[in-house]
């Protein structure tokens, strides 16, 4: 109704308002709720009363009874006969004694009085040879005997490890409980063991292995707590320390340990390893149990005497759990990860349960334990396929759980800022939560060291060349595709997944031990690039559903390879020529079909699709190559060529390439992230080295990219914005289709990226334009007055301070070496060469601030004394700023830096290889140790080096300690890296982080890594190109009434060509000398009429190095 209502009477006379409906309704059900939670208040009231009343007449029963059995046990003197036992003694014995949930109570002395009677008297009985007064002989007595035996020695096993765990919690204090502890120990030994039954004879043996078989059975089940309490005893190992030694005899404690152990392993000796499969297999089975309890201990073998690990590492053992683990996968993983919140043990909350079960199962079946080695690292006798799939099982898992936690945690990278007077790493402090986690991560990784054996990987590696000897025969029914023999796809999975592992845990130096091992197996990296070559050229089933041409393909590599100059190998260490534009010959015609050649058709689709065999394959291979690339020589790649041939190295890189860039355009989820993290890896290092010394032709880096590059524009924008997202940690930048032209910008030419760095500049002066940093030209200029004769102190002192303002414009008012003012006027000329004749004095080498190679190119490295010299540091930070300013403004200075400087100022790591691009002497002298045959002492070498700066000797020691360590042939390689990491990283460190301070304020660092070492040289001096005298003729314009047929202008060209004339005719000249606006790029040149006047007067004013007076 849209009106309003009348008023309501009551019949009592007042007003009310109308109930609607729905409010009766809830006010209905209101009442009712209420009703009913009043009714469930009152039933759970009287549960409640009940249950307490139950417990309070129970334990006033239990009490009561417990006092008449110890009025019993004491006051009779009979004989005890197993009858007696079972009724009088354990039944009220098992009822009082179990009444009570809480061990509090039970570890009070009575109940412990009550536990030790008993068990004394059991254990007399059992040592009875008289059948009726054996306890035993009841298991093979009458239907009722047995039912009645089996009963209470379940009850008794029970008790047993619910004592055991009790003991395992107050092990420090345990004083009496540990009596009680071996005696039950000692019981259910017994129990399990009909052997040990006296008075059994052979007819009847087999009822009593049965009944011992039933109690056996029941241990192995979840219902017994078995392998609870077993686990938690021997955690609790660690807590036996010297206070209870005095309590707690060692002799003992190790009987305790010794019979948990017999006790866990018991109930494997009932499996037939052979039929165990799926059917056969339950919650309650005692391998699963096992697997999730026991082998989830940190650092199992660690808590256990020597003595006792053989029987953990039997086959017997490992076989049925490494089949349940595979059969029973999900199940047993989900167990372990519940265990994390079950158990408050701290290594759980640091590395979960099947992180731990991992490595026991590695050092279980190495041999390996408390540290030390097995020197056959694999058990005789154990099944390699088994436990390389169990191995990458729980590998797997171990990674899922950290990537769904996000446990990628950032190490701090101590960076030397000045390796001046120490080479020692800058300490760091370190809280007492980052200390426990950093040792149990070390602890951790050290149990993983077997598989960094040498010997773990040859085992493996004989055992798939081995027919029949890992394959298993076993019932079609187990279905399980790990019973196949090895092959070396298990074996790859097996160290990539373990790669990942140590990569996750340890990012900086888990993966080394691994790593060092697999790059110096003999031939190993060899099978693995077999494998990929077969699969990647060669039309392999693995990848048919993208190769439809792999034979073809293969075909046209061999051709390709017979157009390959032989020269293409030399090394740079057999002279000290740097080749930077490479010594390979390239094909004679360079067409599509050459890029095509280059560009692996399988790879087109990036890490997508690759199968997981051959994706495991390709990630340790990408891994292992990387790391060896890193320490081997110039001589051993180019002249030896190992581990592979120059042509094999060439199908690598393509095949990187390829991957690398088709896996960023695509897009690769972070499943593929471990992949392409090495495969970039290996990528840079393998371009690297084909930069300082080519081995494979251009169009093999560009032919991924051939049909596909975006314009020059759209590039340097997405180049940008990547950049920029990177600054602020963005990692989903990283890996992303725009991050081409950041990770692999050597798929455009070079003249595109010098396009794309000068249209970067453009942006960024637009940008500042739109800022208001740039107005009206000259409106914002820096003026600035030099003298010629202090040049490098005038600039330094004036534009030292502007940091990133120095990309402004500089108008420049010289003063001559008379001190007067020059009369020029800067509209961009001036500052340039203010420029160029800066850096020209700056970087001389007898300014003290940079000196020159001792290779024949003799390029610019910072001088080592430079530290010591006033303000040297800041010199060279504004040189930075100086070679930043000539960049951005596309001013050509004449002058190259070291490869090895550079490789600092775009943020790479140097390696052993580079140091010929620096000192040639010192790396012909550190491959002569590394190649030396002999004795390494007979050298007289430590670990240090000597520097000498303005007459002073300085002793670097290269680790700690060096002075006192002597180069051995065992720690030569480990002195060969340490100088060369000294000589190219370290030494050069602080002076390349100066200059970078100053380059980077006005060039973006982002914008450097466009190029190469010998690109950004190029970029800054224009190359090693003549001038092109014809290209110049041809673009000059004449003004002031010359033309391209006056006199003065042919004998111009002439002079400029160089051409020999008659100098002596041509009649009377003029004084004048010639003179330029470098601003307008204008030659002011005096009408000659003698070529030898001309060339006289130009080269007089090109070297005089004058302003303007000399016009």
């Amino acid at each position: 109704m849209d009106g309003t209502r009348k008023q309501q009477v009551s019949l009592r006379g007042a007003s009310a308002k109308e109930i609607t409906r729905d409010v009766l309704l809830e006010k209905v059900n209101r009442e009712r709720e209420l009703r009913n939670h009043a009714k469930r208040a009152a039933a759970a009231a009287l549960l409640i009363q009940r249950v307490w009343r139950r417990f309070k007449v129970t334990k006033m029963v239990a009490l009561q009874l417990q006092q008449e059995w110890e009025k019993l046990v004491n006051n009779y003197t009979a004989a005890r006969t197993a009858i007696w036992i079972s009724n009088n003694l354990l039944r009220p014995f098992l009822f009082f004694i179990t009444r009570f949930s809480t061990w509090l109570q039970i570890a009070q002395s009575k109940k412990i009085h009550s536990m030790k009677i008993c068990f004394t008297i059991l254990l007399e009985s059992m040592n009875s040879s008289d059948s009726k007064q054996n306890f035993c002989f009841l298991a093979i007595g009458t239907p009722e005997e047995r039912r009645i035996w089996i009963y209470q020695a379940r009850r008794l096993t029970s008790l047993g490890f619910s004592i055991l765990s009790e003991f395992s919690e107050c092990i420090s204090g345990a004083q009496n409980l540990n009596i009680v502890t071996s005696l039950a120990m000692r019981l259910l030994v017994i129990f399990t063991d009909p052997k040990g039954w006296k008075g059994i004879v052979d007819d009847n043996r087999q009822d009593a292995d049965l009944a011992a078989k039933d109690l056996i059975q029941f241990i192995g089940s979840n219902k017994s707590g078995s392998y609870v309490s077993i686990a938690r005893y021997i955690s609790a190992l660690d807590n036996y320390s010297c206070q209870t030694k005095s309590i707690i005899p060692a002799d003992e404690l190790f009987f305790i340990t010794a019979s948990a152990i017999t006790l866990a392993v018991h109930p494997f000796y009932l499996m037939n390893i052979d039929v165990i499969g799926p059917d056969m297999l339950d919650d309650n089975h005692a391998a699963k149990q096992y697997i999730v309890y026991l082998l989830t201990i940190p650092s199992l073998l660690q808590h256990l005497p020597s003595v006792l690990q053989p029987a953990l590492r039997h086959k017997s053992i490992l076989f049925p759990c490494f089949k349940t683990l595979l059969i029973l996968k999900e199940k047993v993983l989900m167990e372990m990860s519940e265990l994390v919140q079950s158990d408050n043990l701290v290594a759980f909350r640091e590395i979960p349960p099947v992180g731990w079960a991992l490595t026991n199962i590695i050092c279980l079946a190495t041999g390996n334990g408390n540290g030390s080695v097995n020197a056959r690292s694999l058990n005789q006798g154990l099944d390699y396929a088994l436990y390389v799939h169990v191995v990458i099982t729980l590998a797997e898992s171990l990674l899922a759980h950290l990537d769904n936690i996000g446990w990628m945690r950032k190490k701090r990278k101590t960076v030397q800022t000045d390796a001046g007077t120490s080479t020692d790493p800058v300490g760091t402090v370190m809280y007492d939560g980052e200390a426990t986690y950093e040792s149990l991560i070390m602890s951790y990784m050290d149990q993983f060291r077997p598989v960094t054996q040498p010997s773990h990987l040859t085992n493996l590696l004989a055992s798939i060349n081995r027919d029949g000897t890992n394959k298993v025969e076993t019932p079609q029914s187990n279905c399980l595709p790990c019973l196949k023999k090895l092959d070396l796809f298990d074996v790859a999975l097996f160290y990539s997944n373990l790669l990942r592992v140590f990569s996750t845990l340890s990012p900086i130096r888990g993966s080394l031990p691994v790593l060092n091992m697999l790059s110096f197996t003999p031939g190993f990296i060899l099978q693995l690039w077999e494998v990929l070559e077969v699969s990647l050229f060669s039309g392999d089933k693995h990848i048919s559903v993208y190769h439809t041409s792999g034979n073809a393909k293969h075909k046209t590599f061999e051709k390709m390879q017979k157009q390959i100059s032989k020269d293409g190998g030399k090394s740079q260490a057999a002279s000290d020529v740097t080749d930077p534009v490479g010594s390979y010959s390239e094909p004679s015609r360079e067409n599509e079909d050459s890029l095509e050649l280059w560009d692996v058709e399988p790879m087109r689709h990036g890490p997508q699709g690759i199968p997981k065999d051959v994706f495991s394959v390709l990630h340790l291979f990408c891994a292992t190559y990387s790391h060896l690339l890193s320490v081997l020589d110039d001589i051993e790649f180019y002249e030896k060529q190992v581990p592979f041939r120059l042509e094999q190295q060439r199908r690598i890189a393509s095949m990187l390439n390829t991957l690398v860039y088709n896996g960023l355009s695509h897009g690769s989820g972070s499943h593929n992230k471990p992949l392409m993290d090495c495969a970039i890896r290996c990528l840079h290092l393998m371009y690297e080295r084909d930069c300082r010394h080519s081995f494979c032709p251009p169009d093999l880096w560009l032919a991924p990219a051939r049909k596909s590059r975006p314009p020059i524009a759209v590039a340097a924008r997405t180049h940008e914005v990547l950049s920029a997202n990177l600054r602020f940690d963005d990692s989903s930048a990283a890996l992303s289709a725009g991050s081409v032209i950041i990770i692999t910008p050597h798929v455009f030419p070079f003249e595109e990226r010098v396009e794309m760095f000068r249209e970067l500049i453009k942006m960024d002066k637009a940008s500042r334009k739109m800022a208001g940093e740039i107005s009206e030209p000259g409106s914002r200029a820096i003026e600035i007055v030099v003298c010629r004769g202090h040049i490098v102190e005038d600039g330094f002192r004036q534009l030292n301070s502007l940091g990133s303002r120095l990309k402004s414009s500089i108008h420049v008012s010289f003063v001559s070496e008379c001190g007067l003012p020059e009369a020029g006027l800067d509209y961009g000329g001036l500052s340039k060469e203010f420029l160029t004749d800066l850096s020209k004095a700056a970087f001389a080498p007898e300014y003290g601030l940079f000196s020159q190679t001792s290779t024949s190119d003799r390029l610019l490295i910072p001088t080592a004394s430079a530290r010591y010299l006033d303000n040297g540091l800041q010199m060279i930070e504004f040189l930075g700023r100086i070679v930043g300013k000539a960049l951005y403004e596309g001013i050509l200075l004449d002058y190259s830096f070291s490869h090895v400087f550079v490789q600092k100022l775009l943020g790479r790591y140097s390696f052993l290889d580079e140091l010929s691009t620096l000192d040639p002497e010192i790396y012909r002298n550190l491959l002569y140790v590394k190649n030396y045959e002999g004795d390494v002492k007979e050298l007289c070498l430590d670990f240090t080096v000597t520097e000498e700066s303005f007459g002073k000797r300085h002793v670097i020691e290269l680790k700690s300690g060096g002075k006192d360590i002597s180069v051995t042939n065992e720690n030569k390689l480990q002195y060969i890296h340490a100088m060369a990491d000294y000589k190219l990283n370290i030494q050069i460190l602080p002076f390349s982080n100066a200059f970078y301070r100053g380059l980077t304020d006005l060039i973006s660092p982002s914008w450097l890594k466009l190029f190469n070492a010998s690109e950004f040289n190029q970029l800054l001096s224009g190359g090693n190109y003549d001038i092109d005298i014809d290209d110049l003729k041809n673009n000059t314009r004449y003004t002031g009434g010359y033309n391209e047929r006056s006199k003065t202008i042919k004998i111009f060209w002439e002079v400029a060509c160089d051409v020999p004339l008659w100098t002596t005719f041509g009649g009377q000249d003029v004084d004048r000398l010639p003179s330029a606006s470098t601003c307008y790029n204008t030659l002011k040149l005096p009408t000659y009429k003698r070529p030898g006047t001309l060339r006289t007067k130009l080269l007089y004013a090109i070297t005089s190095n004058a302003g303007f007076e000399l016009s």
